[in-house]
Order: C-alpha cells, then structure tokens, then sequence
C-alpha cells in the first residue's frame, strides 16, 4: 500500500464548505488536487486529476451528488466517494451507498473526523459510521415483510464462515468484533471479507451491507 497522502477531489456548490474542507485536509497532511461546484465539473475533474478520493455533496444544481457518483465510479472505479450530506437519514445517501459509494458524512463533521475518515476510505475501510448506515439500510433497504426473503443467486458461492462474516458486517460488526464473535483473527476476517467482495463483485463493505439488507440475509431489527 503506498504511503503517499490520499489526492482528494472536492466537490460542493458552496465555496465556502469547499474552501473550509480544503483548509482542514490540508492541514491533516491530505493533498487536495481539485474542486468542484456540481455533478458536471466533479465528473470531469476526477476524469482529468484521477483523485484517490472525491468528497461529493449529495445535493447541488444541475447533475446532483448521486448521478455524478454513477458517473465517477463507471469513470474512474478506483476513486473512492465519500457523500457529504446536512442529514443522517437521507434516502439518496442510501441510493449512493447502493450506486458504490464508500460511505458518507455529515458536513458538521469534526475536523479530526474528516481527515480520518478520508484517510480510511483510501486503505479501502469503508464503513465509517456502522450504526448510522445501518439505520439508512434499514429504513431504505429492508425487504417486505410479508415476502419471503429472496438471496442472490451468488450468495450461493460463499462458504458457511463467509456468510457468517457477511452477516455480521451486515449488522455494522467491525472487523474486530467480528474477529471476537468469530473468534477468529482480524487478519482471517480480513481475508473472509476480501473474499467475499471478490465474489460478489464489491467495491467494499458499505455495499456489503447494503446487499446483506437487500437480500434478506439481515433482517431489520437483527
């Protein structure tokens, strides 16, 4: 894994969240390449800079956060997204989450957070706040209750224990808890989930997640 700094793409149509994100990642050693004020100019900077990560405002004029999100990932699926959104319970935050996004934050994020969580999102982690989007997935994503649970047809591919540690990322489990559940090491729950993501074809857990919700294998409440 390298050790340079994580190119940061901002993307928002206020120049002053921009301009204050731009200050507290670079202070945080985070280079950040580019900015952005809607869907269009993000698309096309991370088509031209190629950043590690592109913090998306879910919300501007013109193309919005989400369609730019399909259209960065399809681009440049290297490139990490993280959402910024003024809501936790946001129903596009889950569409994007499905659409590929590494996870979100909200725009009152501490400064400390922010380059954390941009800094975890590069290593590939990216489920920043388990508990939050879990409640999304929830809300969003639960299968009706009344219909039985229809898994993927590729879940069929995963073995006993992966199903297990699909589960418990599902619940928002990280890989150390996992580990204890399991009582398993960190690095065998590592290598379950890398697994696992190859096998379904993921980009990383926040879409793990999301497809334990989508197909019944967690069930809201669980």
């Amino acid at each position: 894994m390298s050790t340079a700094p994580p190119r940061v793409v901002i993307a928002d149509d206020q120049a002053l969240v921009r301009s204050g994100f731009r200050m507290i990642l670079t202070a945080g050693g985070i280079e950040v390449v580019g900015e952005a004020a809607d869907g269009a100019e993000a698309v096309a900077a991370v088509r031209r800079l190629r950043p590690d990560v592109t913090l998306m405002d879910i919300r501007m004029p013109g193309m919005d956060g989400l369609e730019a999100t399909r259209r960065v990932l399809e681009q440049a699926p290297e490139c990490r997204v993280l959402m910024l959104t003024t809501f936790d319970l946001d129903r596009y935050v889950y569409a994007a989450l499905a659409a590929g996004a590494s996870g979100f934050l909200l725009k009152d994020v501490t400064p400390e957070h922010l380059v954390a969580a941009v800094r975890l999102v590069d290593t590939g982690d990216a489920l920043l706040a388990p508990s939050i989007t879990r409640r999304l997935v929830e809300r969003f994503a639960a299968p009706d209750a009344s219909a039985p649970p229809a898994l993927h047809r590729d879940l069929a591919g995963l073995t006993p224990r992966e199903r297990e540690v699909l589960t418990l990322m599902g619940r928002g489990l990280s890989n150390g808890e996992i580990a204890a559940a399991l009582t398993l090491s960190e690095a065998t729950v590592k290598t379950h989930a890398a697994h696992i993501f190859g096998k379904l074809s993921l980009r990383d857990r926040a879409q793990a997640v999301v497809l334990a919700y989508e197909t019944g294998l967690v069930k809201p409440g669980t």
